[in-house]
């Protein structure tokens, strides 16, 4: 087995900043998500300019930060901002800061994106909880040498933890969030997806597209994380509607379900083992 690259010095300094006890979840924020961040009480803002081996966040609506701190009382870490495939970096560089929590001992991973409806029977924006994924960027982060503390093969049978989703729903269904339920499909972009491509992925039995999410949730289970994901639809994908595409309107609708996926997480870490 190898070391992932920068892991152990990123793990050192972060460690030197918030001690051993390890916070109860990871929180990944997507585009135009990053409201959570600003609830945390005592908290810390570790900007990754700051950690060793931390690339930059390039994308608009991804601050690049991580924040440690407490929500309702709840010990979590969020990452602020998230690196793509489509940017340049490799999947090592990626998936980073989720082998990065699994060193810190953090037993839980959430993780949120903004995404695309596939499904027409989702009314954008919306929220979609994902039951399962599908990998269309052609990449694998467990591609090459295994690295320490991970699976070579690791079962995806129960990908995005049913007693987590379950978690989620009972969530939702008490405080009146509407919450849809589907298949994530990430690809690589960073262009939108061409109606002839929204029509494949229909066919593949995805309801969601985005540009994230998978690499880091693959990592996350071959190192033992339990893991919830809850997708913002901010649109219908190309081809589904006569509106074009923009990253701002993504953003935008992003904000407008902020308040109800801020609610949603708050209400998991509550109840979160």
């Amino acid at each position: 087995m190898v070391e992932a690259p920068n892991l152990s010095l990123a793990a050192e300094f972060i460690r030197s900043r918030i001690g051993d006890t390890a916070p109860r979840a990871a929180v990944v924020l997507g585009s135009g998500l990053s409201a959570l961040a600003d609830a945390v009480s005592d908290g810390q803002r570790i900007d990754y300019a700051q950690i060793p081996g931390f690339p930059s966040a390039t994308v608009a609506g991804h601050r690049g930060e991580l924040v440690v701190g407490q929500v309702d009382g709840v010990p979590v870490l969020l990452q602020n901002g998230r690196f793509h495939l489509y940017e340049g970096h490799d999947p090592d560089a990626v998936v980073l800061p989720v082998r990065l929590f699994a060193e810190l001992g953090v037993p839980h991973l959430i993780v949120t994106n903004a995404a695309g409806g596939l499904n027409p029977n989702f009314h954008p924006p919306t929220l979609m909880l994902i039951a399962d994924q599908v990998n269309m960027m052609w990449r694998n982060p467990l591609s090459g040498p295994v690295v320490s503390g991970e699976s070579r093969w690791p079962d995806l049978y129960d990908l995005y933890s049913n007693d987590l989703r379950t978690l989620a729903r009972c969530v939702a269904c008490e405080q009146g969030i509407v919450l849809e339920e589907g298949v994530y499909v990430a690809v690589l972009g960073p262009s939108y997806e061409t109606p002839a491509e929204v029509r494949m992925l229909q066919r593949a039995g995805a309801d969601a597209v985005g540009m994230s999410t998978v690499p880091e949730v693959v990592t996350a289970r071959a190192r033992g994380m339990r893991v919830l994901g809850i997708s913002s639809i901010t649109n219908v994908a190309a081809g589904l509607s006569a509106q074009s595409l923009s990253h701002a309107d993504v953003l935008e609708a992003g904000r407008q379900l902020a308040a109800h996926l801020e609610r949603l997480i708050r209400g998991v870490l509550a109840r979160i083992p």
